[in-house]
């Protein structure tokens, strides 16, 4: 999308169109809005971590932070574009549970293997926990991290220490645990 200006081009307006689940006038607002807090038209990681603080005031979202700047980080920048956040923005907030679950899964193969490692899935959970803190009553068999990663391993028939998981086991483990589809829905309706 290059140098940033205050008016999106029609051709970039027709690929986020067909890219995307917004319509012409959304992604006119996105965009000005993006452009008011990224000048530049780039989003720093930096300020990505200073965004998700104020909506994670009791905890500490910077490493998870980390791990979704690389999920919307689509070029490998070192920066997020408004194409970039809006198609992620898309995605998790309109996109079918089937994107959701892909995109979701990106999350959590921070490596780009194709397979989640015991390992892999731990440090997002990880993340998480830090990052929700105590605002979130957690059941007994999902007190800390380590039990949340085991639990997700136990219901897939994974061994932790030399399974893996694929994204069809990803899709198959939010049918047995109903709160991954649950945590895809939080952006519905709010965009």
């Amino acid at each position: 999308m290059g140098k940033a200006v205050s008016k999106l081009s029609k051709d970039d307006l027709k690929s986020l169109r067909q890219a995307t689940y917004f319509d012409k006038r959304e992604l006119q607002q996105w965009y000005k809005g993006f452009i008011r807090d990224c000048p530049s038209g780039q989003l720093s990681e930096e300020e990505f971590v200073k965004v998700f603080k104020q909506f994670f005031p009791f905890g500490d979202p910077v490493d998870y932070c980390r791990y979704l700047f690389q999920v919307f980080d689509v070029d490998n920048s070192n920066y997020i574009d408004f194409k970039e956040f809006i198609i992620a923005l898309s995605i998790t907030s309109r996109g079918t549970d089937d994107q959701k679950l892909s995109w979701s899964f990106k999350l959590y193969d921070h490596k780009r293997l194709g397979k989640i490692s015991y390992q892999d899935m731990l440090c997002i959970v990880t993340a998480i926990y830090k990052m929700v803190g105590s605002m979130v009553a957690l059941p007994q068999d999902e007190l800390t991290p380590e039990l949340r990663t085991e639990k997700f391993f136990k219901l897939l028939d994974k061994d932790k220490d030399k399974d893996f998981i694929t994204l069809a086991d990803f899709k198959e483990l939010s049918q047995k645990d109903p709160s991954i589809t649950n945590a895809l829905k939080v952006y519905e309706g709010l965009v």
